[in-house]
C-alpha cells in the first residue's frame, strides 16, 4: 500500500467499520422512533454535529491525502536534482508542502541553517487545528449526552410525581404521567448512548486517524530533508555549483521555449505577411471578385453618391416658404 493513500484508506476502512456496527446495534432498538418523539431535541443536535464532524474529517483526510502525494513526488525529484529541483507538480495549486520547500530555498540562499521542524509545524498548523477540533466536538458529543441524562431524569421526576398525585383518583392522568416518565427514562439512556458512542468513539478515531497522517507526512518530509537535502544547507563550493548547474538548466529550458516561441511567432508574421499582400492586390479576378482596396474605393464611391442622394431628398423635400426665404437671403449676401 503507497503510504500516500494510507490516511485515506484507514479513515474509509473504520467509517465502514463503524457504520456497519453501529446499524447492528441500533437496527431493532427502533431509535428512529425515539428520535421523532424526542422532545428534548438533544439526541437531534448530538447527531447533527456527529454529521459535521464526519464531514470535517473526510475533507481533512483528502486534503492530508493530497499533501502526502505531493510529497512523494516532491521526494523523488529531490533524489534527482537537490534541493533547487523542486518545483510543485501543479504550480497554480500550490500546496502545503511547496510552500515549505520555497522557503528552505530562501533560507538556503541567505546561507542560513533551516529550522526544519519549525517551518513544517507553521506549515501543517491549520491541519493540526482541525484535527484538534474534531476531537474536541467528540468531547461535545459525550457533554450534550450528560446534559441529556440530566433533562430525561427530570422528565422522569416530573412524570412519576404527577403520577403519584393522580394515583387512586385519576387513571387517565396517572397513565400519562407514566408515558412521561417512560419517555424522559428513554431520552436519559439514549443521549447518554449517542453521546458516548459518536463522540467518545467514532469521533476520537475519526480525529486520531487524521493526526498519524499529518504525523506521518511530517516524518516523512523530514527524512527526505535528513538523507537527500541536507547537503544544501551548508555553505559550500559544492552546493553553489550545484545550485548553479539548476540554474543554467532551467535558463537553457526557458531559451528553448523562446527559441520556440519566435520561430510560431515568425511563422505566423509571414502568413500575416502574405495575407496582407493578396489583400492589397490592384486587380480583381475574372470571376468579378474584387480585392479589398478595390472595395474599400467601391465603397467610398457610394458613400459619396448616397450622402448627395440624401441632401437632394432632403431639398426636396423642404416646402416652397423654406426654399424662398433660402433664395432670398441667398440673394441679400450678393
Amino acid at each position: 500500500m503507497n503510504w500516500a493513500y494510507r490516511t485515506f484508506i484507514l479513515w474509509l476502512i473504520w467509517g465502514s467499520a463503524a457504520t456497519t456496527i453501529y446499524l447492528g446495534l441500533y437496527l431493532d432498538t427502533d431509535i428512529l422512533e425515539f428520535l421523532r418523539e424526542d422532545k428534548s431535541k438533544i439526541t437531534w443536535i448530538i447527531i447533527t454535529l456527529f454529521l459535521i464532524g464526519v464531514a470535517t474529517s473526510f475533507i481533512l483526510t483528502i486534503l492530508i491525502t493530497r499533501e502526502a502525494v505531493e510529497a512523494s513526488a516532491q521526494d523523488k525529484l529531490a533524489q534527482d536534482s537537490g534541493l533547487m529541483g523542486l518545483e510543485p507538480t501543479h504550480p497554480r495549486k500550490r500546496k502545503a508542502v511547496n510552500r515549505f520547500y520555497e522557503a528552505l530555498k530562501i533560507v538556503s540562499a541567505n546561507n542560513e541553517a533551516p529550522n526544519i521542524e519549525s517551518l513544517l509545524n507553521m506549515e501543517y498548523s491549520f491541519y493540526l487545528r482541525i484535527s484538534h477540533a474534531v476531537e474536541v466536538l467528540g468531547n461535545l458529543l459525550i457533554t450534550l449526552g450528560l446534559i441529556g441524562t440530566v433533562i430525561g431524569l427530570t422528565f422522569t421526576l416530573t412524570g412519576l410525581t404527577t403520577s403519584l398525585d393522580a394515583l387512586g383518583t385519576d387513571q387517565d392522568l396517572l397513565l400519562s404521567g407514566l408515558r412521561k416518565a417512560m419517555s424522559g427514562m428513554g431520552t436519559a439512556f439514549y443521549t447518554t448512548l449517542l453521546g458516548a458512542v459518536l463522540g467518545g468513539v467514532l469521533l476520537r478515531i475519526f480525529a486520531l486517524i487524521t493526526e498519524n497522517g499529518i504525523g506521518g507526512l511530517h516524518d516523512h518530509i523530514t527524512k527526505t530533508c535528513m538523507v537527500y537535502l541536507a547537503p544544501d544547507f551548508k555553505p559550500s563550493m559544492e552546493r553553489d555549483v550545484r545550485f548553479l548547474n539548476v540554474e543554467i538548466e532551467a535558463l537553457g529550458e526557458r531559451v528553448k521555449a523562446l527559441q520556440e516561441i519566435f520561430k510560431e511567432s515568425k511563422g505566423a508574421i509571414n502568413e500575416f505577411h502574405q495575407a496582407i499582400k493578396e489583400l492589397y492586390e490592384l486587380s480583381g479576378d475574372e470571376k468579378g471578385t474584387y480585392t479589398l482596396r478595390e472595395t474599400l474605393h467601391m465603397q467610398k464611391y457610394y458613400r459619396a453618391l448616397l450622402r448627395q442622394e440624401l441632401q437632394l431628398m432632403q431639398t426636396l423635400n423642404r416646402s416652397w416658404w423654406a426654399r424662398f426665404k433660402d433664395f432670398i437671403l441667398s440673394k441679400r449676401q450678393q
